[in-house]
């Protein structure tokens, strides 16, 4: 999937990886159009570096698991704190101390998004998302669900933006769930939010908007969602 000057720059990015990440991908028996990509895709990623394990799962054998993670469609990705570093008799991680900061691809990570994926691993590992302070405390006033869909395309320059808010709230709060969905791949998604442009990002069913908007009116935008 990737080439080998893709691979060497890659590597290089995740030496800023401190502590150990593990991603979960979602597949099936029968993998779906996308789905070989993506977990060949991830699986390069997880040769890249120590510090990130990568364990893949069948979307119906682990129902149970990903109904745990909200991984109601595939291809799926869930980038998770590893609880440990792999090693070579545990090259997956296994739940021992894992935390799910609600960081979800749902859709190949190609085009423009490949860096989105790279940017969260490194946010993960690091365990830090980044974000001002002051857009920070605004984030910690959030006290009940949310879930932020950035519908996108891979060919979209300004949908990394949007996706990237998401998952940096993600990572800034409990209660945030930020996912990335590749439009073309669920039409059926397009229809029920009508969405007409990319990225269009929707906040717990009910509200939308469409565009990368700046983090702290991005920020805005989720508080008005839950009424604060």
């Amino acid at each position: 999937m990737l080439k080998d000057a893709d691979k060497a720059a890659v590597a290089k990015r995740f030496e800023e990886i401190a502590e150990p990440v593990k991603i979960i991908m979602f597949t099936q028996e029968h993998e779906c159009e996308y789905c070989s990509a993506t977990r060949e895709l991830v699986e390069e990623l997880g040769g890249l570096s120590d510090k990130v394990a990568v364990e893949v799962l069948d979307f119906m054998k682990d129902k149970a698991r990903a109904d745990e993670l909200g991984v109601d469609k595939i291809p799926a990705v869930a980038i998770m704190a590893g609880g440990q570093a792999p090693s070579v008799d545990r090259p997956a991680l296994t739940g021992v101390g894992d935390k799910d900061h609600g960081i979800r691809f749902f859709g190949v990570p190609a085009g423009y998004e490949f860096t989105t994926l790279i940017e969260d691993i490194v946010m993960v590992g690091k365990r830090e998302h980044g974000l001002p302070e002051d857009i920070a405390k605004e984030l910690a006033k959030v006290d009940s669900p949310v879930h932020m869909q950035v519908v996108v395309s891979p060919t979209c320059p300004y949908c990394p933006r949007a996706v990237l808010a998401a998952h940096r709230f993600a990572m800034a709060s409990d209660m945030i769930r930020g996912d990335m969905v590749e439009g073309s791949e669920f039409p059926h998604l397009v229809v029920k939010y009508g969405v007409q442009g990319v990225p269009h990002t929707v906040i717990n069913e009910e509200h939308s908007y469409v565009g990368a908007l700046p983090d702290a009116e991005a920020a805005k935008a989720v508080l008005k969602a839950i009424g604060k």
